[in-house]
């Protein structure tokens, strides 16, 4: 059965630094594309960062040069520094078996249940 199970979450100060981490099980990620989505309080998920089969990495604007997006064997992380009030939300870990997905939404097929992320001023 395949599995998504986000970690790392909680409450960090503006400017403080958290690593999320995504336990895969049931498939081997090394074709595919895993990506890290944020759902903001009232806005809709967007993308943030993924990383590609070949390591290739991308984000988002609101992220670039704070984040860093890796993989290794079942696991995906992220490094979040420099973290602003406005990346509260929760984050999810999202898995594209087709490895075209980028940063939009519709082309990940599997989800985990997301972790939490309060940044307080």
């Amino acid at each position: 059965q395949l599995q998504l199970v986000e970690s790392g979450g909680g409450l960090v100060q503006s400017g403080g630094s958290l690593r999320l981490s995504c336990a895969t099980s049931g498939f081997r990620l090394d074709h595919w594309t895993m990506a890290w989505f944020r759902r903001a309080p009232g806005k809709e998920r967007e993308g943030i960062s993924c990383v590609d089969s070949d390591g290739s990495t991308h984000y988002s604007d609101s992220v670039k040069g704070r984040f860093a997006i890796s993989r290794d064997q079942n696991m995906v992380y992220l490094e979040m520094s420099s973290l602003k009030p406005e990346g509260t939300g929760v984050y999810y870990c999202a898995a594209d078996p087709a490895g075209e997905g980028g940063l939009g939404l519709y082309a990940y097929e599997y989800w985990g249940q997301g972790t939490q992320v309060t940044v307080s001023s």
